[in-house]
Order: C-alpha cells, then structure tokens, then sequence
C-alpha cells in the first residue's frame, strides 16, 4: 500500500459499509470538460458487509465516474485498487504520509461508516474531501461531483452551472451574465428587469422544513443559512413580503406564522434560534396544515396576495402527500420542493408547481444548498413593476377581457 501511495498524485478512497440498495438515475457525461493530467485510484470496500448487489452500485459509481473523463496517455490514468473490510488497522499515519506527498484524497463514506475515520483519511478542507451517504441507492448522485474535481477548463454556461438569470457568456474558467433586449442588468451582476423603480410586491411566503433525524444536527444549521439566505433577498414589510415558518418531522409545529415579524432581521433571528425535532418524515402531514392553517387568515395570510410555498426534504415521505400536494397548487399557491440527499425526486415532483422543471429542485448534498438557494431568490418574484408580479396578473386578466369581447364581436 505504502508504494502505491508513493507514486500516484491523486486517490479517491471510498469506505462503504453496508445498508439499503436500488435506484439512482444515471448521470449525464461531462462532455464539456477537459480533464487535467491525473493519476487517479479508487480504494473500494469489498469486505463481507458490503452486499453483491450494492457492489454493483459501486461498480456503477465508479463506471460513471470514469465515462466523464479524458482518459489517455497523457490525460488520466485510472486504476482500481479493491481492499477488503472496514479498516482492521491504523489508517492515520499512511493517509498522513500520501498528503505529505502531495496526494489529493477524497473519503466517501456509506451508510454505518465511521466518520472519524474518513476525517482522518482525507485532505483538507475536509468540507470538500469527505462524503457521506446514507445508502447505496444514493451513491451515483455523487458523480457529477467528482467528474468536475477532475476539470481544468469547464464551459460553465453550457453546463448550466451558473445564477445567470437571462444570458450566460463563457469566458476563460469563469462567466458574465447579460441581458436580452428591453432588460437591463441589475446590480447583483445577475439579475435582469424590464422595469425600473420596483419598491417590491405584497407575497406570502411560507417555509415547511423537515426537521426529521436524517437531516442531523449539523445539516439543519445549513438549512437554517439556506432559509435566511432567501430571506435576505425579499422586502419584508407589512405590505410587502410576509414570512412564515413550519417545521414537521413526526408531527407538524408552527415556528412562526406569517406576519408575526415585521423586518428581515427578526426572522433570520427566529430561524436561527430554531429548535431540531429530530423524528420522522410526515410530509403529507405536514403539507394537509400548510393547505389548512399556513395560508389562512387567522395565521395573518392575506387576502388576494400570491401564496409561495417552500418544501425543504432530506427522504421518503412516511405518510401520503398526493391530496395534499395536489390540494395546495389547486388553491393556488405556488409550490417549490427541494430535495437533498434520500429525498425521493417523484416526491418532489408530485409537491412542485408547473412547470416542474422551474418549481423543482435536487441536490445530493446539503452544503451545496446554497446553490439552490440563489436559483430561488430569482424565481420568488418579488418585484412591484408594470411586468412583474400582481400587475402581469392584472395585464394578461385585462387581454383576455379585449380577446373575449372581440370573438363575441365578431361571432355577433
């Protein structure tokens, strides 16, 4: 192990100890990157604990991997290095020495792993280089991931990994954002309107968080930095943006309803102060109070003014949520659902708004959240413009009137 730790730049160990199996989409290839010269090797557990068919899974992660990379001569060499059993013997020293020679090395671990052990394994920053999965069924989501460590030159705008709103334009390692013609670049860099002077619309917008044991501690304090991150981008006020906040795991608690805090300040820090449930996954449940009590007048809703609402989950539903999904976007309301980790994507797909495509949202780790996050702020529409918003509604509304009495018209 020492020689060949000795040799190679670069090793993705992965450390997998046993739970469930089945079901991860494959991933599309990294067509649009070149691959930096690497010597890489991927360390598998085969020991007994690890099922034949979750080995297979493996073999797939890996093959996935692999079809995303240039590989050749003078681009990436790939070698497989298997190991047998979770590790019997000290691991710290060896993984020591492969750092000090200049050896990158990504831990994944899966399901009962030991984190302590992938910690002391990987390089820094350990937030980059250690992984976790809850079960095999998940582990294919992690490629995209490694294909793009291997990247040196990557068309960003092609790839879609950028908060470009209208217009993306490649440039060496990096992007700018544009505009289309009638629209003006705002001064985020990003964003476009067609209007100008928008002081921002009445909204009501109400957060339902999974606070389920999945989640664990640390990842539900960065879905806390992912509520206020979208809370920032509103204009809070009384007669501007309402918030509301929902936890639900075995059962349902209301952290605040909507209006109880009137500043952006306040909110973030009432989200901050939230306390984690720690139970089960009773999404449907928790879906039936925002349909019947979130959006109601009791709960400070307001009469006529858009309804949002924000599906945050980490796994399967332990309860039914067609009726209530489908209850919620008959009522009107505008639903986002963000997935991460073991969250079921037909689930998700179920919960969101048309066009799915828009209203939906998947990543398999919860430190990439923040990316999600800035997608939303631009889709939350929240601009008092004559092409924003209420007004649209009051424009298309008034068309359809003029189109109406021309047919009656022309009919007549």
């Amino acid at each position: 192990m020492d020689g060949i730790f000795s040799t190679l730049p670069l090793s993705l160990l992965l450390l997998l100890q046993s739970c469930g199996v089945w079901g991860a989409p494959p991933q599309p290839r990294g067509t649009l990157c070149r691959t930096k010269p690497t010597d890489l090797v991927f360390i598998i557990d085969s020991s007994r604990s690890v099922r034949p068919q979750e080995f297979e899974k493996v073999k797939v992660f890996l093959s996935r991997v692999i079809e995303g990379l240039d590989v050749g001569p003078n681009s990436t060499r790939v070698a497989i290095v298997v190991t047998d059993g979770r590790p019997q013997d000290g691991v710290q020293d060896v993984s020591a020495r492969a750092r000090q020679a200049g050896i990158e090395i990504f831990a994944i671990g899966v399901g009962r792993v030991d984190m302590h052990t992938l910690r002391q394994i990987a390089s820094e920053p350990l937030d980059d280089h250690v992984d976790y999965v809850e079960s095999y069924s998940v582990i294919e989501k992690l490629t995209h991931k490694f294909q793009e460590a291997f990247c040196v030159v990557s068309d960003l705008c092609a790839t879609g990994d950028h908060d470009c709103e209208q217009i993306c334009i490649s440039t060496p390692g990096s992007y700018k954002c544009a505009c289309k013609e009638g629209f003006t670049l705002n001064n985020d860099g990003k964003t476009c309107s067609a209007c100008s002077g928008g002081s921002g619309s009445a909204l009501d917008l109400v957060f339902l968080i999974d606070g389920s044991k999945s989640v664990r501690p640390e990842n539900f304090e960065l879905v806390k930095k992912f509520i206020n991150q979208i809370v920032e981008s509103l204009e809070v006020s009384e007669k501007q943006a309402q918030v509301g906040l929902v936890q639900y795991s075995s059962s349902v608690r209301q952290e605040f309803p909507l209006g109880q805090f009137k500043n952006k300040k306040d909110i973030k820090a009432a989200v901050k102060k939230m306390a984690y449930m720690e139970k089960g996954t009773m999404t449907g449940q928790a879906l039936k109070y925002l349909v019947d009590s979130s959006f109601s007048i009791a709960n400070g809703a307001r009469p006529g003014v858009p309804k949002v609402g924000i599906v945050f989950t980490d796994g399967r539903s332990q309860d039914y949520i067609t009726d209530a999904a489908k209850k919620a976007k008959d009522l009107g309301f505008r639903m986002f659902a963000v997935g991460v980790g073991n969250a079921v994507e037909d689930e998700l797909r179920e919960i969101a708004s048309e066009p799915v495509a828009e209203h939906y949202f998947y990543t398999a780790d919860f430190r990439t959240i923040s990316n999600i996050g800035k997608k939303l702020q631009m889709k939350i529409c929240v601009e008092e413009d004559p092409c924003k918003c209420k007004s649209i509604v009051k424009f298309q509304t008034k068309v359809e009137e003029l189109i109406s009495a021309l047919q009656q018209k022309y009919i007549l």
